[in-house]
């Protein structure tokens, strides 16, 4: 039987007015938006801040608070991003659950949507999810979010059970992920990253035009882009590669957790987060990109869409070794620890290889591809976007 949503309602894993929107969810939304109305609701959390964190705790909270503020805000025509008023914990969850439902219900009349189709990227929203009258739901399962630092992991697991049971599709874009656990839900499908490969090309064709803070940092530059957090960014294997190379520039460029002076390296510049649209200028003016990860289980299963935007720009790619990373053995310097990271780093600034190559490879792999493909395994599944023709085909290198 065929089922039409004539809009996306999306439970995003991030917030949108200070996380990265190079985000799997917020980039499928965006897509979504070309041809139905979205409303993208701000993450309502998956752990409680800790006292413990320091200076951390107060800025989450402030910056969550500041979210809040803004309340349903209308980005474009088609476009909306909505902040409910939730506190992560299971008492804090129930008592504000009819708040909660009542926005999301008022923003979904507000955007014309009458049959939605549900999207879940944050596990604990599933209570809310299952409240609405919806054409369908997706649930997005591209992190281990039972890994995650400071969650109940309890709590995530259940979430992530129902959610496989209660979704039309679940999405993978790990293949070790979805290899393990694809028997568990009603129908799983791998839909890889996306990238917005085209802004990320034409800011490497533009090199020279340089942002302003990176232009007074000698080359060569060593970059890094992305959140720098101590369940990802192996900051020890950092700073023992940066010292081992003092004539190489190292430039950070992202919102960071760590604790206060955790690297204190001269040829280290931290520039701090900058607006995802600049994000490619910064790494179009570094010579060698890398990511230098934890050795985790939220790594192992983990595709960070950073790889096909380092691919993008066409510069030299050194990473620590992840299961999906064996795809790009070809066009990627896999480091295990510092000495390969030092040599890898050095030989890619004395020879730094074919970048056309490096973009060939993730030349078909836009948001718009990885779109299409999504809304074919939707309409497999009797799942159509009311008012638009049916996809035929997708076709993927």
């Amino acid at each position: 039987m065929t089922r039409c949503y004539d809009g996306l309602v999306c439970f995003g894993g991030a917030d949108w007015w200070y996380h990265n929107r190079g985000h799997y969810d917020i980039q499928m939304c965006r897509q979504f938006a070309q041809q139905i109305p979205v409303i993208y609701i701000n993450s309502i959390g998956v752990r409680t801040p800790n006292l413990k964190e320091g200076s951390m705790f107060f800025r989450r909270v402030l910056r969550k608070l500041a979210s809040y503020r803004r309340g349903f805000v209308e980005i474009d025509s088609n476009f909306a991003v909505l902040s409910p008023l939730s506190v992560p914990g299971k008492l804090a969850r129930k008592l504000l659950k009819p708040i909660v439902h009542y926005q999301i219900k008022r923003s979904i009349k507000r955007m014309g949507i009458t049959r939605p189709l549900i999207w879940v990227e944050c596990p604990t929203a599933i209570d809310l999810a299952l409240e609405i009258d919806a054409a369908g739901m997706i649930y997005q399962r591209t992190d281990r979010y039972e890994e995650f630092p400071g969650v109940d992991p309890e709590l995530i697991k259940n979430c992530d059970k129902r959610l496989k049971q209660a979704a039309d599709i679940t999405l993978y874009c790990s293949n070790l992920l979805y290899n393990e656990e694809k028997s568990q839900s009603q129908r799983a499908c791998f839909i890889d990253h996306g990238v917005d490969f085209d802004n990320f090309l034409q800011a490497a064709a533009t090199a020279q035009s340089e942002p302003v803070d990176v232009k007074l940092i000698k080359h060569p530059r060593i970059g890094f882009v992305g959140g720098i957090d101590e369940h990802t960014f192996d900051a020890k294997l950092f700073n023992e590669v940066a010292r081992r190379l003092p004539q190489m520039n190292f430039v950070l460029v992202g919102q960071c957790s760590l604790p206060l002076q955790w690297c204190e390296l001269e040829n280290v510049h931290l520039l701090g987060k900058k607006a995802y649209e600049d994000v490619p200028a910064y790494m179009a003016a570094c010579d060698v990109l890398i990511m230098p990860w934890n050795d985790n289980d939220w790594i192992k299963a983990c595709n960070p869409v950073k790889l096909k935007e380092y691919l993008a720009v066409g510069r030299p790619v050194v990473s620590s070794p992840f299961y999906e990373l064996s795809k790009y053995s070809d066009c990627v310097n896999i480091a295990s620890n510092a000495d390969e990271f030092v040599e890898a780093i050095s030989k890619a600034i004395n020879d730094p290889g074919d970048a056309t190559i490096r973009q060939n490879r993730v030349r078909s792999h836009t948001w718009l591809a990885k779109t299409r493909e999504c809304q074919q395994e939707l309409q497999q599944q009797g799942l159509v976007m009311q008012g638009v023709p049916e996809i035929a085909s997708v076709i993927t290198a």
